[in-house]
């Protein structure tokens, strides 16, 4: 009767050792081990959810488990964004030259270079979405954290008086650790450089629409990034100057969990509206519509 107190134990098959050497198997006490290529899964950084990387990219690198909005680089938002055909970019050649003499600034650079295929932290162009003609800025943080170096800040600049000079609508998507420390007070200067050519584009009456991607913080969220006339944010990007330690060891105090997030800036007046990464092309669609400036400024 004491049997009827437990449940029956599970059978499980084994398979004898020698059998297994026989076929080529691994030794007793080993388990068989299985190769997966590199790149084929993917794990979410929030939930942990291990799904295909295929599966993935088809969903716009949004996790299936939770929504966590997964980084992109630039040329994966310029083609998830902007019309099939007709992008041009503008300066692609522009490289940093590492004016201070950086001690290992210059190796980093190239190591940077070959890693991601790029030139520098930004792509920008002139392109159209949903048929309106628009000039971007496209960041990517796998390029130094996107940090803001001399070039960076020459490109949006340029970038800016374009779309002043054409009369066209300004884009820019933000993600970056902040200046780039390397270039030091030439890094700096960027700030205010991006600024100035925005507020020339604004008295010509231009329209500015930035947008906010995970993570915006440092030099390029106190200057261009905030600058917008239409100011959006992907679901839970950080946005923010200072990061969480820094400021909880300034103030003494604990934060709210949600601090720096985009929905807890939104809560707080620091954007106008957080669009899912699945609804950015026609939001920014509908906004060009609203904003038409077929004919000028």
């Amino acid at each position: 009767m004491f049997k009827d107190l437990f449940q029956k134990k599970r059978k499980y098959a084994t398979i004898p050792s020698e059998r297994l050497e026989r076929s080529g198997g691994p030794a007793e006490g080993e388990r068989p081990k299985r190769e997966i290529p590199e790149g084929l899964m993917s794990k979410c950084a929030k939930c942990g959810t291990i799904q295909y990387s295929k599966e993935l990219e088809k969903n716009l690198k949004i996790c299936p488990s939770c929504g966590y909005h997964m980084r992109l680089n630039a040329a994966e938002r310029i083609a998830m964004t902007l019309d099939p055909e007709g992008f041009i970019e503008f300066d692609s050649e522009m490289a940093s030259i590492d004016p201070l003499k950086f001690p290992g600034y210059a190796s980093k650079l190239e190591q940077q270079q070959s890693k991601t295929g790029q030139v520098e932290a930004v792509i920008t162009g002139q392109g159209s979405i949903g048929g309106h003609p628009v000039i971007v800025a496209v960041m990517n943080f796998e390029f130094f954290t996107g940090s803001m170096g001399s070039v960076v800040g020459e490109k949006i600049t340029r970038a800016v008086e374009e779309a002043t000079e054409r009369e066209l609508p300004m884009l820019i998507f933000s993600t970056s650790g902040g200046a780039r420390m390397q270039e030091s007070i030439l890094s700096l200067m960027q700030m205010a450089k991006t600024s100035a050519a925005l507020a020339r584009f604004s008295e010509a009456g231009g329209l500015y629409i930035s947008i906010i991607t995970d993570p915006t913080t440092g030099g390029v969220s106190a200057s261009f990034a905030s600058l917008g006339d239409i100011i959006i944010a992907e679901p839970g990007a950080v946005f923010g100057f200072a990061g969480r330690i820094v400021i909880e060891q300034t103030i003494r105090q604990k934060l709210p969990e949600d601090f720096q997030t985009a929905e807890f800036n939104l809560q707080h007046g620091q954007l106008d509206m957080v669009v899912h990464r699945k609804e950015m092309r026609s939001t920014l669609t509908k906004l060009l519509e609203l904003h038409d400036v077929k004919g000028g400024f």
